[in-house]
């Protein structure tokens, strides 16, 4: 393979290419409040215990629910939510309940007091692990206490950010399963 051919770039941009997560909904609840929010950068930190860190901007209405609870839902929405994805990311939860405003149903999550997205294909409930990096980074790192996923469709078509107000969907699966080493997969 010929190495490819390669052009100055702006840095500010170079999250169009490493933002490899779906887009995500987090809710919070706190004090009789709710709020659902648009979100891209997470990543996960490890498997056992399952977290996952997420960048919370400190003047997002979430931020405040979300330290001030501890906790949060992460719901992965399909391609068909995408409309209703990019429009909770245009308005404030300060202002609006966003569940009522879209259509979508909050149902009680079992181990955390937010909500999960009914309509979202899966949603992993998490409690604040680590708080050390919230003050200087508003990193908040969670652990995984519950997972929800639904059976079907297997492979959901997730969607993926990629800056500018455009978006790439999951597509067909490849597997290289026989080339990892066992403890590697």
């Amino acid at each position: 393979m010929k190495p490819l051919r390669k052009r100055d770039f702006p840095v500010e941009q170079a999250r169009r290419f490493l933002e490899p997560g779906p887009i995500v909904l987090v809710s919070t609840a706190w004090r009789g409040q709710r709020n659902l929010m648009t979100m891209g950068w997470h990543m996960v930190m490890g498997f056992s215990p399952s977290l996952v860190a997420t960048y919370l901007w400190n003047e997002n209405h979430s931020f405040g629910l979300a330290r001030g609870s501890g906790e949060c839902v992460i719901n992965v929405p399909g391609v068909e939510l995408l409309d209703t994805v990019v429009d909770i990311g245009n308005c404030s939860g300060r202002d609006v309940d966003k569940f009522e405003r879209f259509g979508l149903d909050a149902v009680p999550a079992r181990d955390v007091g937010a909500p999960l997205v009914g309509q979202c294909h899966s949603s992993f409930e998490c409690r604040l692990h680590d708080d050390s990096q919230v003050e200087s980074s508003n990193l908040f790192i969670w652990e995984i206490v519950r997972a929800h996923v639904a059976p079907r469709p297997k492979l959901p078509r997730s969607v993926h950010y990629r800056g500018d107000g455009r978006f790439m969907v999951s597509g067909a699966e490849v597997s290289r399963r026989r080339r990892f080493k066992p403890d590697m997969l």
